[in-house]
């Protein structure tokens, strides 16, 4: 096997390294690169807790992504904009892609297209729900009359939001199966929480 960790610990840091590699390469809209490549946050977080599980994991990419979102706003005062009170919304929305990846880890087969996709659309969908829906109505940026009128303000976003997440989870998916089929790496329900 090519990633043939002694233990779970290794194993568990090395996904996790991918995993902070990747966000901080694709979040904080690309002031720390030059090329503008779609935020992959929501797609890894569903990928840790597929692989990572414990709660303590998502604590961590959670306080990174915080960091990322106000090193960018410190570095240009216009991706500020978003950081509001409805900022904490993002803190449900997170644990909803972490979570469907803890209920896919837990599956005998996590990675069958069926069950992936369906956690994948539910959670996304649900983040999307949740991340607008908190931003519009606490940001004190659009009047608020209510949540039936703050769903019209979102909906522009969403074939982004669940378009760049699946790109993400589909390339994911098929790399992971391929890697499994080669024996390079095991499927996520041989791994320990």
């Amino acid at each position: 096997m090519l990633f043939n960790f002694k233990d779970t610990a290794s194993k568990h840091l090395a996904i996790a390294a991918a995993i902070a590699f990747f966000m901080l390469l694709t979040r904080g809209s690309h002031v720390l690169t030059h090329v503008a490549l779609p935020d992959a946050s929501l797609a890894l977080l569903l990928i840790g807790g597929l692989y990572l599980r414990k709660a303590g994991w998502l604590a961590f990419f959670v306080v990174l992504a915080t960091a990322i979102d106000f090193s960018a706003a410190a570095i240009d005062s216009l991706q500020a904009f978003c950081l509001t009170v409805g900022y904490w919304g993002m803190l449900p929305t997170y644990a909803a892609m972490w979570f469907a990846g803890v209920w896919l880890g837990k599956q005998s087969n996590g990675l069958d297209a069926v069950k992936f996709s369906l956690a994948a659309l539910v959670a996304t969908s649900t983040a999307f729900v949740i991340s607008t829906q908190t931003y519009y109505l606490f940001s004190g940026r659009f009047p608020n009359h209510g949540l039936v009128e703050t769903m019209q303000y979102g909906w522009n976003y969403l074939p982004s939001y669940l378009g760049y997440t699946a790109i993400y989870l589909v390339g994911f998916w098929a790399l992971a199966n391929a890697s499994i089929k080669f024996n390079f790496i095991k499927s996520p329900a041989s791994h320990t929480a």
